[in-house]
């Protein structure tokens, strides 16, 4: 008997969602052939469809978060306001004075205006900016230590998401990493001893996605600074999360008190470090980066190095971190979403809560707790009310990710917990339909 035909490549090709693009359905239907053709056991049709539905759940897409996490990687970190995400898409969309000086027509620097803003909010010589904090670290190292050796505490040895691990990213930059002290203790004399004519500098890493407690040790950073100057040696300091001053003069009232123990950007050049670098889409509140700021000379040298235009942002996110930083020197930074999230209270949490809750049997308002995330200030919490849906975490976790727009919420204990920190005030009504349909089912 002859086995039957597949459908053709055009039939099925016509099964798929059409916000895939045309040439694309046509892929994924031959793909779905060829397989059933090494496989008899596979249907073309349902491969079909089973390859477009997972191409058309990984498409870029907004989602609104109702996880509580602030800066949620998987999420894209630090939303941006719509006044920042504008200049962005205006400077990428129209042609931009990106390297044009408009006073001559001569040729200009794309950092100019930035480099101004850093140096005039945390009092740096100068600044360079890249594509994300990592590549600030690989572009320092391999400018300022390849060949040489880097002494580094063992508990800053740091491993964040998406497997970039510390000791990794030193060896490609050709620095021999030499560890000192242990995981929970490290001295300042342990650094004084790996100290020798290899060494090119001394790197003080800020572990901002994981707290080491109990019996445990650490040389503060002032102390390695002295070090480092005593042996003519650069102090540069990974801060990471990017907090731009302790202070937080941008705030109204005290600094929040789940920032305690984070160091600013301004303390730690204050304090005399060489060089600092950090994100600029966790607690800067803007888009993704890495920004060193610190000594004209070294970051002159940093500018020269080749690597540099390879790792360099694009004129889209120099723009949007452009708004961000102008927001800070307009102490206007509290209206950035991250600020405004991270700091609203208790009783507007509640009040929007109850409207979105109702009287919905099922689900209530309690007390809870957000994060801040991105490896940003571990351990610290958020107090504040959030919705749960009892019994409904694993139902619900997953059809509501497959809502239009998606919405991520979190399980605990078999719950569904709702924050509404992290949602746009303008769709808690999409998940008070969502809640109303859960209640329901």
């Amino acid at each position: 008997m002859t086995a039957p035909h597949p459908p053709s490549i055009d039939a099925l090709s016509r099964l798929l969602p059409v916000v895939l693009p045309a040439g694309l359905r046509v892929s994924i239907a031959r793909a779905a052939v060829e397989h059933s053709r090494r496989d008899p056991t596979v249907d073309p049709v349902a491969e079909t469809q089973r390859l477009g539905a997972h191409l058309t759940a990984s498409r870029q897409r907004p989602v609104i978060n109702a996880t509580g996490v602030i800066l949620h990687t998987n999420l894209g970190r630090a939303p941006l306001d719509e006044t920042i995400s504008q200049r962005a898409a205006d400077a990428a969309s129209r042609y931009t004075n990106l390297e044009l000086d408009l006073e001559d027509g001569s040729r200009g620097g794309r950092m100019s205006y930035v480099i101004s803003l850093l140096c005039a909010l945390t009092g740096a010589d100068d600044a360079l900016v890249v594509n994300n904090n990592a590549a600030a670290l690989f572009l320092s190292l391999m400018a300022m230590a390849s060949g040489r050796s880097v002494p580094v505490s063992r508990g800053e040895l740091i491993e964040i998401g998406g497997s970039y691990r510390l000791p990794d990213l030193m060896a490609s930059t050709g620095t021999r990493l030499v560890e000192v002290g242990t995981t929970n203790r490290t001295r300042i004399d342990d650094y004084r001893e790996a100290i020798d004519d290899t060494t090119a500098l001394l790197l003080k890493v800020h572990p901002s996605n994981y707290r080491i407690e109990g019996f445990a040790e650490e040389a503060d950073l002032a102390s390695v600074i002295e070090l480092a100057h005593s042996h003519a040696v650069p102090a540069v300091f990974d801060a990471g999360s990017g907090l731009l001053d302790e202070r937080t003069p941008w705030l109204p009232g005290p600094t929040p008190a789940w920032l305690a123990g984070e160091p600013g950007i301004v303390q730690s050049l204050e304090a005399g470090a060489d060089l600092v670098m950090f994100s600029g889409d966790k607690l800067l509140g803007g888009p993704q980066a890495g920004i060193i700021v610190g000594d004209g000379d070294l970051v002159a040298g940093l500018r020269r190095h080749p690597v540099t235009r390879a790792l360099r942002m694009d004129g889209s996110g120099l723009a949007a971190l452009e708004a961000t930083l102008e927001a800070y020197a307009d102490r206007r930074a509290a209206e950035l979403p991250l600020w405004s999230m991270a700091t609203m209270s208790a009783e507007a949490l509640s009040a929007r809560s109850e409207v979105v809750v109702g009287s919905l049997e099922g689900a209530s308002i309690i007390e809870g707790a957000s994060t801040i995330g991105a490896g940003s200030v571990p351990g610290s919490r958020i107090r504040g009310p959030v919705i749960r849906v009892a019994g409904r975490g694993e139902t619900d976790f997953i059809s509501w990710l497959r809502a239009d727009p998606p919405v991520v919420a979190r399980r605990d204990a078999g719950d569904l917990i709702v924050d509404l920190r992290t949602v746009r005030p303008d769709d808690d009504q999409i998940v008070a339909e969502l809640l109303r349909e859960s209640c329901r089912s």
